[in-house]
C-alpha cells in the first residue's frame, strides 16, 4: 500500500499504537447487526480492526488520497466511503432503523463543531466514542465547580452522559501531536432529564454567563435575568457562572425564555 503523508490542513495526525487502537476497538465493543460509523479513517488504523467484528462499516472521509487507499484495500459491500466534510454531512440517512453508533479520531481543529453537528442529529446516534485533544475531553466531561467547566460542558452534558474513559499519549500517534489525547464516550440522552423548553435560547444563555465567568452569575446574566427569578428557583445569584449545573441553566432558561 502507498504511504500517506499526513496533511497538516486537514489535522491529520494518525493512530498507530497496537495497544491503544486494541484498547479503543475493545471499548466500542461493536457486534453484529449494529450501525457503525466511522469519522476521518485515515490509513484504516481503527478501520480495518472493527472490520474484523462488523460485516459493515460506513466512514466519511475528505481526503481523496486516503479514499483511494482504502478502496484499494477494502471491497465496497463491505465499506462505504463517504467523501464529505464531516461538519456538514447529514448522518441521518444512514441510521435507517438502526440508531448510528458513531467512532473516530477526530481533528483536534474540528472535535467541538463536529460534536455539535453530530448533536443535532441526536434523535439518529446511540452513542458516540471520540479520541480528541485531551484538553477538550475535560471539558466535555467537567463537573460543576471545576476549572475545566463551562459552555462546553454545560451544553454537551445538556444533550448526553459524557464519560471520559482513558488517556492516550502524543506517541499513540504519527507525527505525534503537540498535546495529549484522551477518549470519551457521548450517549445521547433518550429523555433529557431536564428538558429546555427553548434550547436554543438555553445555548444563548449559558453563552452569555460564560463570557462573564469570573462574575457572580446575577451580574452575568443581568440583561436576561431578574434578581427575584433567582429567589424562586433557589439559585444562589451570588456563585459564579461555572458552579451552576446544567439543571440549573435549564430553569434559568425555562423561567425567562
Amino acid at each position: 500500500m502507498t504511504e500517506h503523508r499526513a496533511r497538516k490542513r486537514f489535522g491529520q495526525h494518525f493512530l498507530h499504537d497496537p495497544g491503544i487502537i486494541d484498547r479503543l476497538v475493545r471499548t466500542v465493543a461493536p457486534m453484529a447487526g449494529q450501525k457503525l460509523v466511522e469519522i476521518g479513517p485515515g490509513r484504516g488504523a481503527l478501520t480495518y480492526p472493527l472490520l474484523e467484528q462488523v460485516a459493515h462499516l460506513d466512514v466519511v472521509e475528505l481526503d481523496r488520497d486516503l479514499i483511494h487507499l482504502l478502496r484499494e484495500a477494502v471491497p465496497e459491500e463491505r465499506l462505504t466511503i463517504h467523501q464529505a466534510d464531516a461538519l456538514r454531512f447529514d448522518f441521518r440517512p444512514l441510521a435507517g432503523d438502526l440508531k448510528l453508533r458513531v467512532v473516530g479520531n477526530l481533528p483536534y481543529n474540528i472535535s467541538t463543531p463536529l460534536i455539535f453537528h453530530l448533536l443535532e442529529q441526536a434523535e439518529v446516534i446511540g452513542d458516540m466514542t471520540f479520541m480528541l485533544q485531551k484538553e477538550v475531553v475535560d471539558r466535555l466531561t467537567a463537573a460543576p465547580g471545576t476549572g475545566d467547566y463551562g459552555r462546553l460542558s454545560v451544553m454537551v452534558q445538556y444533550h448526553c452522559q459524557a464519560d471520559y474513559l482513558f488517556f492516550v499519549p502524543p506517541g499513540a500517534f504519527q507525527p505525534p501531536p503537540k498535546v495529549d489525547s484522551a477518549v470519551v464516550r457521548l450517549t445521547p440522552h433518550a429523555t433529557a432529564p431536564w428538558p429546555a423548553r427553548d434550547p436554543v435560547y438555553l445555548g444563548k444563555l449559558v453563552n452569555q454567563a460564560f463570557t462573564q465567568r469570573r462574575k457572580a452569575v446575577r451580574n452575568a446574566l443581568k440583561t436576561l435575568v431578574e434578581p427575584d427569578i433567582f429567589d424562586a428557583l433557589g439559585i444562589d445569584p451570588g456563585l459564579r457562572p461555572d458552579h451552576l449545573s446544567v439543571a440549573d441553566y435549564v430553569a434559568l432558561a425555562n423561567a425567562t425564555g
